[in-house]
């Protein structure tokens, strides 16, 4: 087994495939800065097109049409996708969806996309992820961001059509932290091609594509006189000799997707096939991965909305104690809730996804915001959506069936559900992510003033580099300008405007402050990190909510501002909440006990049980006795 990559290493692995260089404003960038700035979001982005309607309409509506018809409690009962709705995809160019035209796709926006995904996914979440993954994370984005003219004329035709493709990036040992990568690729002696051996896991669309993009370790660059791993993305086929799918991993959620473990054993792939460059394909992963994440919210902002269908018909029909549940306090504010978050959630994803497709902004935190927030609040209304229905909402849809009622699945919703906020980053490398972000502008100016292994010659030049931002910058936040200004622009929603301003001032003190505070041992005060994070993410998704509300209402949707009214009360309580626990006394007490158990001090907590492991640990038990000869045993246990 390899030696696993030291925090440098895994840390200089990481550093160097970052984008460092902001070539773009990004208004989410800009709230962690102090500074809030709805020009760079108000008027919303353009999300109508008319013409792009028309052109998407065809599509969407035989899309919508398929949904009708597919039968997802027998998907997920089989735990497989029929392959004759898999063609019907594959004919209505549903793997295709924003492949040029001139190579035979769709040619759509991706707000086109972003919504069909939003369709799918309050339908069947297997579905969501065959198409989306093939096209959001499989060969075509990075195809269409870093491919050759000659790579997107041999693959664009063959994805149109409905070649199914993959992404291969994460290992048994390498998730999150690539510096650990163990597949490999080296070149041949005449260079013509190169030898991939290794093995990827958790590949979705691996046990049913023709073409991945694979990740792997090509020979050590030599970077200042010292040697840097290297990470390269290359095209592989499915068909390839040597390429195995080893096992298709099953799931307690979306029972059919097509997701599995993988080997490549003396691959040839030939030396054409490098996407963009060798030593680029960690940094290609990660902006895939920015565009591929705007997909996600969009899909869960879909089975919100599903979820609020189900709970308005049945808090209406449902009787209880003389009136409909819905009457009660208790189910009615959960309901309200669930609405004022649904219209939230569908803010955040159209802002982020029209920002991303107007062009002029850098996303990164913007994807990686709505990703984590959509994903958070959709799994609370899934949650909420199961207690409301109560028991029906714990039995599945086939034994409600079978006893002649309505089949709504909500538990196959909540098993469907849990994994977005796991896969494509889970909330805490998210987290991680925004954080390392937010604190960047400061750490690039001050580092050296409050590392404490700066030399005094050290200390005075990052002064001198400071000195002229933080002249400006820290006064400002200290008399908070955001008080005195107007923000009529927003209407009714004026007083939010304002209040984000203020919050977004009084946030990015709070992250100079904590540097100030922890130096560079704040990158290890995660849940300082984690609730700055999670401020900024309510100030964006309330920014996201009160743009939109004003766009609907200029067009004459004026409920949207009873929507988005409920929405910030209830934002602007949690950002209180955040406030006053960012540096909480507590975490400390917490972290203790976490060493404490780790250590086996509380193992006694464990004690009267059998666990569930325990059947694992009684066949370890009788395979071992049967080897010592130990004949009694075995016979006494049967």
């Amino acid at each position: 087994m390899a030696t696993p990559a030291t925090e440098k290493e895994a840390r200089d692995v990481a550093e160097a495939a970052r984008e460092t260089e902001w070539q773009y404003p990004s208004f989410a960038a800009e709230l962690y800065l102090g500074r809030f700035r709805p020009e760079l979001i108000h008027p919303h982005p353009p999300i109508d097109d008319p013409a792009e309607e028309a052109r998407a309409a065809p599509f969407l509506a035989k899309l919508r049409d398929l949904l009708t018809r597919v039968d997802s409690d027998a998907i997920d009962r089989t735990g497989e996708i029929p392959e004759e709705v898999v063609q019907e995809l594959r004919d209505i160019g549903a793997f295709g969806i924003k492949i040029p035209a001139e190579y035979g796709g769709l040619g759509l926006s991706h707000l086109t996309y972003v919504r069909a995904m939003q369709m799918v996914t309050s339908k069947d979440g297997n579905l969501t992820a065959l198409v989306s993954a093939s096209q959001s994370i499989g060969l075509p984005q990075p195809l269409s961001l870093f491919g050759t003219a000659d790579q997107k004329r041999r693959y664009f035709p063959r994805l149109a059509k409905g070649a199914i493709s993959a992404f291969a990036l994460t290992e048994v040992n390498a998730g999150s932290d690539p510096a650990n990568m163990t597949t490999s690729a080296v070149p041949s002696a005449d260079g013509s091609h190169w030898i991939l051996n290794g093995e990827k896991l958790w590949c979705t669309n691996g046990t049913r594509c023709e073409l991945m993009v694979v990740m792997a370790r090509t020979p050590d660059a030599v970077v200042n006189g010292k040697p840097r791993k290297q990470i390269t993305a290359f095209i592989v086929e499915a068909k390839d000799p040597g390429v195995e799918v080893v096992h298709r991993c099953r799931f307690m959620g979306l029972k059919a997707i097509e997701n599995g473990w993988l080997r490549f054993t003396n691959v040839k792939v030939p030396a054409e096939n490098i996407l963009w460059g060798e030593g680029k394909g960690l940094k290609l992963a990660l902006t895939t991965l920015n565009t591929g994440r705007l997909t996600i919210p969009s899909g869960c902002a879909g089975a919100a909305k599903a979820m609020l269908e189900i709970v308005r018909e049945w808090a209406n029909e449902r009787v209880q104690w003389g009136q409909p549940i819905g009457r009660h306090e208790a189910i009615a504010h959960k309901i309200g809730h669930m609405a004022a978050t649904t219209f939230a959630m569908e803010a955040v994803a159209e802002l982020a996804t029209a920002l991303h497709q107007r062009g002029g902004a850098d996303v990164r935190l913007e994807a990686a915001i709505a990703k984590l927030w959509n994903t958070e609040a959709g799994w609370r209304i899934i949650d909420d959506t199961l207690q409301i229905r109560g028991g029906r909402g714990f039995e599945t849809a086939d034994s409600l069936r079978a006893r002649g009622e309505k089949p709504i699945p909500v538990e196959r919703a909540m098993r469907d559900f849990r994994i977005n906020l796991i896969f494509e980053g889970s909330s805490e490398i998210m987290r991680l992510f925004i954080a390392r972000e937010a604190v960047d502008p400061h750490f690039r100016r001050a580092f050296g003033i409050v590392n404490p292994e700066s030399t005094m010659a050290e200390r005075w030049a990052a002064i001198r580099q400071s000195a002229p931002f933080y002249a400006t910058w820290y006064p400002s936040r200290l008399v908070n300008f955001e008080r005195l200004k107007s923000r009529s622009e927003f209407g009714r929603l004026a007083p939010y405007a304002e209040y984000i301003g203020i919050a977004a001032n009084q946030l990015g003190r709070a992250i100079f402050h904590a540097m100030l505070r922890h130096g560079p041992a704040l990158e290890r005060r995660q849940l300082v990190l984690f609730r700055a994070v999670d401020i900024g993410a309510e100030l964006f998704a309330m920014s996201a909510t009160i743009t939109r509300a004003v766009h609907l209402d200029r067009r004459g949707q004026r409920e949207a501002l009873i929507l988005a009214d409920v929405f910030c009360r209830e934002a602007r309580d949690r950002i209180a909440r955040l406030f006053r626990e960012l540096h909480n006394p507590t975490d400390e007490a917490v972290t203790l006990v976490a060493r404490q158990v780790l250590a086996g001090q509380h193992k006694w907590l464990e004690e009267g049980i059998v666990g569930l492991h325990a059947a694992d640990e009684l066949e370890k038990a009788l395979r071992a006795h049967r080897d010592s000869g130990d004949r009694e045993l075995v016979l006494g246990v049967g």
